[in-house]
């Protein structure tokens, strides 16, 4: 995966290229030297906004089927309760 960087000048004046671009990763428009915007293939932004959503969100869909997900570990925060 590639990261482009474009100047918002650059993205005006040739949207096609960077559409082409992120085909290959994410594309950084920048304003006055700083990043503003960053232009992902939709495939992509389905994929990140999936993981936004809570086991609450997920079990709620009607296509809730089969969720994996994994538990978090406990580590050094279990511990023997004291019944004394």
């Amino acid at each position: 995966m590639s990261i482009t960087t474009l100047t918002s000048r650059e993205f005006n004046h040739d949207a096609s290229k960077a559409k082409r671009a992120a085909r290959g990763g994410p594309v950084i428009i920048t304003e006055r030297g700083k990043p503003s915007h960053v232009l992902i293939t939709i495939e992509e932004y389905e994929k990140l906004s999936q993981r936004g959503k809570s086991i609450v969100e997920q079990l709620a869909c009607d296509e809730a089927t089969d969720i994996e997900f994994d538990l978090p570990r406990l580590g050094s925060l279990a511990r023997e309760a004291d019944l004394n």
